[in-house]
């Protein structure tokens, strides 16, 4: 009869390391398992399409015959504001919310490498907000073109700074939201991220003017005042005593706003406990 004592012991046998898409097919399913999400998104784009019309409708009358294109019609300032909002947020809660319920201990055990989660997890993030931005931008386009085109003012997409607009629309979404999940990283608490995130989004722009120099290059960089220029299809007054950004200089706003958030976010998580 054999005992247990003349079984031989086995070392356990390390499994294959985690690839990068493997981290990706994770960090969809946690997403789209959060039942508020597909609610929240769909809530949201309907809002902000309705704002369009909303728009669109209240400015039709004084339109008649016209063909400019008047991008608050199709983007209007409230729509987009909630945008900025909810987005944000949401990226934050991506974060968050494994910080506040002990998940992301599994998951920093699972996968020490908490860089790449982060990526993972900004990966995700940008594609699925990509997405809703598109169509939120999409949608209030079309809506807001088919209520003009009864007075003869609709414009195609091909008309001068129309495209512009509708990008710079659609990428809003995913820009604000990689910045939630990178203050999400960096603070690991709900309340204080939503805080940070509706303050440097929203309400830090409305600071500054153009009046002054070193005022209109801090308004300048930051993400709504960016947004708010590319969908402008006019060009300043030369006369003007005012400063007013670049189209390409908010572009790179665009650009650095959620590429340096999320560095920062993967930067610190690789030199702190969870």
């Amino acid at each position: 009869m054999t005992t247990l004592a003349s079984v031989p012991l086995t070392t356990p046998v390390a499994g294959p390391p985690v690839r990068f898409r493997d981290l990706l097919a994770s960090e969809w399913i946690k997403l789209r398992s959060l039942r508020s999400t597909p609610w929240t998104i769909a809530l949201t784009v309907l809002f902000v399409i309705g704002s369009a019309a909303v728009a669109s409708l209240a400015d039709k009358a004084a339109r008649s015959g016209s063909a400019d294109f008047l991008p608050y019609d199709a983007y209007p300032a409230a729509g987009y504001w909630t945008l900025i909002l909810v987005a944000s947020s949401m990226g934050a809660l991506t974060v968050v919310s494994e910080y506040s319920s002990g998940l992301i201990r599994t998951t920093t055990v699972a996968v020490p490498a908490r860089g790449s989660v982060v990526l993972a997890k900004a990966a995700v993030t940008a594609a699925l907000w990509t997405a809703v931005g598109t169509a939120a931008s999409t949608g209030s386009f079309l809506v807001s073109q088919a209520i003009l085109d009864g007075h003869h003012a609709g414009v195609p997409i091909t008309h001068p700074g129309v495209f512009r607009a509708l990008v710079a629309s659609a990428l809003l979404a995913p820009v604000c939201a990689l910045v939630g999940l990178g203050l999400g990283v960096l603070l690991r608490h709900a309340a204080g991220t939503m805080v940070t995130s509706v303050f440097t989004l929203l309400m830090l722009p409305t600071m500054f003017s153009e009046s002054n120099r070193w005022s209109a290059d801090i308004k300048h960089a930051l993400v709504s005042a960016a947004w708010n220029r590319l969908v402008q299809t006019w060009e300043p007054d030369p006369g003007s005593l005012g400063y007013t950004a670049t189209v390409t200089g908010s572009w790179i706003v665009y650009a650095l706003w959620p590429l340096i958030t999320v560095a920062l976010a993967v930067l610190v998580v690789r030199r702190r406990d969870v």
